[in-house]
């Protein structure tokens, strides 16, 4: 997984795993989510420089659980694939952040998706500010371009 400063992004991927299909052959489309995370938490240890256990756990004590969620369903995605997901931030608020994801194979859009998180004390599990921090870096790959 990669940040790419030049275009505003970060880049993780994804593997399609054998357990990851349904009968069809095809991912079964909860399992998404999960890949979605799997980005996520890679963005914060290449991008932040803290891995996400420690985001929770360590000194920020600041947890992102999702709160909203809009997705585009455009291709399947199959068992094998290596897929890479393109994510950029399409809002901060002020303990709120939007995070767009689109997953390819090729040039061709596969999956797209709008997720919201919010920023919690781990402690009290009550929303609190962005960390100053975190949101110097999601500033960085902010895009104002439309949701689709």
């Amino acid at each position: 997984m990669k940040a790419l400063a030049a275009s505003r992004c970060y880049t993780g991927s994804i593997q399609v795993r054998f357990g990851d299909v349904d009968r069809a052959g095809i991912v079964y489309y909860p399992r998404i989510f999960d890949y979605f995370h799997q980005v996520f938490e890679g963005f914060f240890e290449d991008c932040m420089g803290i891995p996400y256990p420690e985001v929770i756990g360590g000194r920020l004590r600041a947890g992102f659980p999702a709160v909203h969620y809009e997705v585009d369903f455009l291709s399947p995605l199959n068992y094998g694939d290596r897929l890479p997901v393109r994510l950029t931030v399409a809002r901060i608020g002020r303990t709120s952040v939007t995070f767009r994801y689109e997953v390819f194979r090729g040039k061709k859009l596969l999956v797209r998706a709008l997720g919201t998180t919010v920023c919690v004390d781990m402690k009290t599990f009550r929303p609190k500010p962005l960390p100053l921090r975190l949101r110097q870096v999601l500033e960085r790959i902010l895009e104002t371009r439309p949701a689709w």
